[in-house]
C-alpha cells in the first residue's frame, strides 16, 4: 500500500521515471514518510497505553534499594520500555543520584534508554523480520548490562560534578495520576503528540537522507567500498559517522533501510544506527554538564567498541 502510494505520487502525479535518480529518491521518500508516521502513531498511542503507570520517579522508586544485579536488570528492562531520550538524560541521571541508585546501575539506564526503543524495534521486524529484530534486542540488553558493569569497575563517583550531589530533586506535589480508561487515552493521544513534535523533523530528515542514498549513490560503489571483502572497515566507520550525526532509533530507521537495499552489510547499518541513538554528539554534551571528561571519554569509548562487535557479529552471522 505505501510502495503504491510512493509510486503514484512519483511517476503518475509529477510524472518522474522509475529508472530516473531523482524519481526513485521521490519515490522511496513518499512511500517512507506515510509508512513511517502511520506506524509511529499506532505504536506510540498503544505504548501509551501501557505506559501511564511508568514515569521517571517510579523508574527511580522501581530501582532503588535493590541488590545491584537485579537493580541493573530493572533499570535496564525499564529503559528499554520508557521513550526517555538524551534531552531526559541530566534530570535522570541526578535524580537516580539522589536516590541512592549506583552510577553503574544508572549508566546502564543510559545506555538502554535511546539504544533499544521499541517503535524501531516494530519498524526493524516490518524491514529485516523478527529474528533480526530480536538478535537486536538482545545485543542492546547486553551492552546495557556490560557497558554499565564497566563503567562500576572504574569507579565514577570521582568524575561526578560536584553540585550534583548537592540537588534535591524533591518529589512532584499534587500530582495524581487518571488511570481510568478515558485518562489513559487522553495520555496516550498527549504522548502521540508530544513524541511527533520532538522528533517529527529528525525523522524527515532521516527519510530524506534515506532517499537520497537510495537514489544517487550508485550501486557499484556500495559493493566496492561498504560490501563484500572491505566490510571489516566499514563497522567503525559507520560507528564514527553516527557520532556528530542527532536522532534516535526511529529517525534513523529510513537511512538503515535505504543502505540495507543497496547491499550494506546489516551490522555495519545497525553500528550506524545505535551510534546515532545512544552515542550522539548531542547527548555527550548534555551529558558532560554532570559528569567531567574522563568519565565522558570513557563512557563514549566502551560504547563505541561495543558497537563495533555487535556490528562485526551481525555481518559475521547474516553474511
Amino acid at each position: 500500500m505505501f510502495r503504491a502510494l510512493g509510486d503514484l505520487v512519483a511517476y503518475e502525479w509529477l510524472g518522474l521515471s522509475a529508472d530516473d535518480q531523482l524519481g526513485q529518491a521521490v519515490q522511496f521518500f513518499v512511500m517512507d514518510v506515510v509508512q513511517i508516521f502511520v506506524l509511529l502513531g499506532v505504536v506510540i498511542y498503544l505504548m501509551g497505553l501501557l505506559r501511564t503507570l511508568v514515569s521517571s520517579e517510579r523508574v527511580r522508586e522501581y530501582v532503588q534499594g535493590k541488590p545491584k544485579w537485579m537493580a541493573r536488570s530493572l533499570a535496564i528492562i525499564l529503559g528499554a520500555l520508557t521513550p526517555f531520550c538524551s534531552c531526559s538524560s541530566v534530570p535522570l541521571f541526578i535524580g537516580f543520584v539522589e536516590a541512592g541508585v549506583p552510577l553503574g546501575v544508572t549508566y546502564s539506564f543510559l545506555i538502554a534508554s535511546p539504544m533499544i526503543n521499541e517503535i524501531a524495534l516494530v519498524m526493524l521486524i516490518s524491514l529485516l523480520g523478527w529474528e533480526v529484530a530480536l538478535l537486536y534486542l538482545l545485543a542492546g540488553l547486553v551492552v546495557a548490562y556490560v557497558g554499565g558493569v564497566l563503567m562500576e569497575k572504574l569507579k565514577p563517583e570521582r568524575w561526578v560534578e560536584d553540585y550534583v550531589w548537592k540537588i534535591q530533586m524533591g518529589e512532584v506535589a499534587g500530582y495524581v495520576p487518571d488511570n481510568s480508561l478515558r485518562g489513559r487515552h487522553q495520555n496516550a493521544v498527549a504522548e502521540v503528540k508530544e513524541i511527533f513534535r520532538r522528533i517529527w523533523k529528525w525523522v524527515l530528515v532521516g527519510i530524506a537522507l534515506g532517499a537520497l542514498f537510495h537514489g544517487y549513490v550508485p550501486q557499484q560503489w556500495v559493493e566496492t567500498y561498504l560490501a563484500g571483502d572491505q566490510a571489516w572497515w566499514s563497522v567503525p566507520a559507520a560507528v564514527l559517522l553516527g557520532i556528530p550525526l542527532y536522532s534516535n532509533a526511529v529517525g534513523v530507521i529510513p537511512l538503515i533501510e535505504a543502505m540495507l537495499g543497496k547491499g550494506v552489510p546489516i551490522g555495519t547499518a545497525l553500528a550506524l544506527m545505535m551510534s546515532i541513538a545512544a552515542l550522539s554528539l548531542p547527548e555527550l554534551i548534555i551529558l558532560r554538564k554532570v559528569v567531567k571528561w574522563p568519565a565522558l571519554i570513557w563512557f563514549a569509548g566502551i560504547l563505541a567498541v561495543a558497537f563495533m562487535l555487535v556490528g562485526w557479529l551481525f555481518n559475521f552471522i547474516f553474511v
